[in-house]
């Protein structure tokens, strides 16, 4: 449960600004989203090592220039 302390005569503005600021930090929407569109260990492991093949092709393009 996220608590938000409001001082006396704070706009309410403000102390939703601070609401969705610790909102997000708990990481819920983010997690949400990745149990909506599940990927196995496999899939995540080829999409890791996709993804460092393709910056160390970018790595080497950077040295050969």
């Amino acid at each position: 449960m996220i608590i938000v302390p409001l001082k006396e005569g704070e706009n309410l503005e403000r102390a939703l600004k601070k609401f969705k600021r610790k909102f997000e930090k708990t990481g819920v929407i983010k997690e949400l989203r990745d149990r909506q569109a599940f990927r196995s260990r496999s899939i995540r492991k080829r999409e890791k090592m996709i993804k460092a093949v393709y910056v160390q092709q970018l790595h080497q393009d950077k040295e050969n220039e």
